[in-house]
């Protein structure tokens, strides 16, 4: 546990540097990083159930849906669903050279496919999340139900980025100690035998906790109520999300997706809730769901 806490205090202050200060450019480059390494990991998991994905097509895609998120912020938005098309496309005929065998045609697509949706897009929507000034608009009215923010040197989209981070972070936490602490009704045992109701509800709790804490904090004269809505689909999804990772590694009849983090397991053992949290946020924001 120590060694958990620790990593965890290792990489908190870089990461939300990251994600509140940093400019475009390295946000991008931090970016394509991180989404290259969950793509590793997640294909190293698709290959243990004898899916073979074909990874120079994934990290292609997964890189140009960040570049195409960050063309679209003055543009008019189109180069996004032009690359998926083209992803769908491209892999479906490349899957045909590389397949000796057309039974395994199906799995190579597919698995391909979802590495892509589930880790290059969900993760390139942070993009317009922290820097399209029309969503930032729209996630201040929804939480404050004001046109502008209410407070100096305010960066709404940034801001909305801490916001879902620390909302995740402290959903994980939070479940992780109530679980182990309180823990006795098993949440979903054929997926996750270690997680519980209790630590869930905790987990839960402790999201609309710092949620709520941070909107106090950062937009004066917040609704509590439609920050409980956002903080509570966060919560959610995010819980959504470790649960679908679990059963990923499960099915592949392993613990940890990778080792690069001292006590935790891989990156996408990590950012598993974020898969699912990301683009839920931004689907209801860019869609102009008000709270």
């Amino acid at each position: 546990m120590l060694l958990r806490i620790l990593t965890a205090l290792v990489l908190i202050p870089p990461a939300l540097y990251v994600l509140y200060g940093a400019p475009l450019w390295l946000f991008l480059m931090v970016l394509l990083a991180v989404v290259g390494r969950n793509l590793y990991e997640y294909l190293a998991i698709a290959r243990q159930t004898g899916a073979r994905g074909l990874p120079i097509i994934a990290y292609a895609a997964g890189g140009a849906l960040c570049v195409a998120q960050c063309v679209d912020l003055k543009g008019r938005g189109f180069l996004v669903p032009v690359l998926l098309a083209s992803a769908v496309l491209a892999t479906m005929f490349l899957a045909l050279l590389r397949t000796k065998d057309v039974t395994e045609y199906m799995g190579t697509v597919s698995s391909t496919l979802l590495g892509i949706l589930y880790v290059g897009f969900a993760l390139s929507c942070l993009v317009p999340l922290g820097f399209d000034s029309r969503l930032a608009k729209a996630s201040v009215w929804a939480l404050t139900g004001t046109a502008v923010a209410t407070f100096a040197g305010s960066r709404p989209g940034r801001d909305l980025l801490v916001f879902l981070f620390l909302i995740i972070w402290a959903g994980d936490a939070f479940a992780y100690f109530i679980g182990r602490a309180l823990g006795r009704t098993p949440l979903f045992p054929r997926v996750s035998p270690n997680k519980t109701v209790e630590g869930s509800v905790g987990g839960l709790l402790g999201s609309l906790l710092i949620g709520w804490a941070f909107a106090q904090w950062r937009w004066h004269g917040v609704d509590w109520w439609r920050v409980i809505i956002v903080a509570g689909l966060i919560a959610a999804s995010g819980q959504a999300g470790d649960l679908a990772e679990s059963a990923l590694k499960r099915g592949s009849n392993i613990k940890d997706s990778g080792a690069l983090l001292p006590g935790h397991g891989g990156l996408l053992d990590r950012m598993d809730s974020l898969l699912f949290a990301i683009p839920a946020l931004w689907s209801m924001l860019a869609l102009g769901f008000r709270f």
